[in-house]
């Protein structure tokens, strides 16, 4: 009797279970369409077929949101302050034949010296600094144009504005250049003083690579963070020193010179300049950027110096030093010049320099020949009132002077 009962409870409970699972294989089985079954879902949870267009859209809204963060949302304050710039140059160069160069030859032959003129383009970034147009770049992104003209970003259907440029001021061993645009209420980025760059924080860097910009008027951007703090250069060949400088490894390619190394606030932190790079001469994620404390003291400086006048001169007249004159004067190099003769009443005139002193260096650059005082007078934001102070050696000693510019007598 016992182990009847046991049986007839066991075929219960078998028959019981089949009817649970065939209950539930057609609940899942409903429609053809398979539903996922859970103790722990919410059941006022709609399923994809329930959801109205309104729950679809605000769907997707929420996962295009999701695509944005604090790099995306500072490009988006940026880029609009962010310029192409466009130089026009016109070079001269010499015809150059060896033969007639050699004096023997040029006793018999009276050739006339053929210069030929050639107008080339370069091309650069900058930035906006204020919203009555004066833009920042690099000195050299402007040397020794002749027309400069500054392109907006536009869109991808839409033509940037362009604007003729004027050069407010230069800073040439710096690198930097203070620009002046026609305009009002215009975009324009903060220079980051507050905080200092920290390493390993994220930056972009924003700007007209390859002269991309020219394409659709939009600026390309690359990121990256603060590799370093503080990098020092020694001057280069061209005379420019770079101190205090950051490093990014955010990819940095001709044409970006002059553009803005913005952080995740849309700030200027630093303005890209010049790149290590390998044989192929492209990035290879060492660039180098001038910080933003160096950007807002030239600014202060150029803007106040305005329009003031530039044409200066110095009463110096001056030559190269070769082996004999230097071993005369008891002078241990041929590097640096002579002064041969300086005019009366003249700013040299009114210095410590007198005839037969040999300058060596001013404001800290080295004077080598003739050709390397001409083009430091040539390249920097020199202007009446400057004073220039510099080394020189007389009587085999070394002495510093003093020399304040005036406008250059009619």
């Amino acid at each position: 009797m016992v182990t009847f009962l046991r049986w007839f409870f066991a075929g219960l409970m078998i028959s019981v279970g089949s009817v649970a699972l065939i209950y539930l294989g057609a609940a899942l089985q409903e429609d053809g369409k398979v539903k996922q079954v859970s103790s722990v879902v919410d059941s006022k949870v709609a399923t994809a077929q329930d959801q109205t267009e309104e729950d679809r859209r605000a769907i997707n809204d929420q996962l295009h949101r999701s695509r944005r963060n604090s790099i995306t949302e500072a490009i988006l304050v940026a880029e609009p302050a962010v310029v192409g710039i466009t130089v026009t140059q016109v070079r001269e160069y010499r015809a150059y034949n060896p033969m007639f160069e050699d004096p023997f030859f040029r006793q018999f032959f009276n050739i006339p010296e053929r210069i030929y003129r050639e107008k080339v383009e370069n091309l650069g970034s900058g930035f906006i600094i204020s919203d009555d147009g004066y833009v920042l770049t690099n000195e050299h992104v402007v040397h020794e144009a002749n027309e400069i003209v500054v392109t907006m970003t536009g869109g991808v259907h839409k033509e940037g504005k362009r604007f003729e440029a004027k050069v407010v001021g230069t800073n040439y061993d710096f690198d930097i250049a203070l620009l002046k645009i026609d305009g009002k209420n215009l975009p324009y980025l903060n220079i980051a003083l507050e905080e200092n760059p920290i390493v390993g924080e994220w930056v972009m860097a924003i700007g007209n690579p390859f002269g991309l910009f020219d394409i659709n008027d939009q600026p390309s951007v690359s990121v990256g963070v603060v590799s370093a703090i503080g990098r020092d250069f020694e001057r280069n060949e061209d005379g420019r020193q770079y101190r205090n400088m950051l490093q990014t490894d955010a990819a940095i390619n001709p044409g970006n010179s002059g553009g803005p190394l913005i952080n995740v606030l849309g700030e200027v932190i630093g303005m890209n300049t010049f790149i290590f790079s390998g044989k192929g001469g492209g990035s290879v994620g060492i660039g180098f950027a001038i910080p933003a404390d160096i950007l807002q003291a030239n600014v202060d400086r150029l803007r106040g110096r305005g329009e003031l006048q530039k044409d200066i001169y110095t009463g110096l007249i001056v030559q190269d030093i070769d082996r004999r004159i230097a071993l005369s004067l008891g002078y241990p190099s041929t590097e640096g010049v002579l002064v041969t003769e300086i005019e009366k009443d003249s700013p040299a005139d009114k210095s410590e320099l007198e005839p037969v002193d040999i300058i060596y260096e001013i404001e800290g650059t080295s004077i080598k020949s003739v050709s390397t005082i001409k083009n430091y007078f040539r390249n920097r934001d020199l202007r009446v009132g400057d004073v220039l102070s510099g080394k020189y050696f007389r009587n085999g000693k070394e002495y510093k002077f003093m020399m304040e510019l005036e406008a250059k007598p009619d």
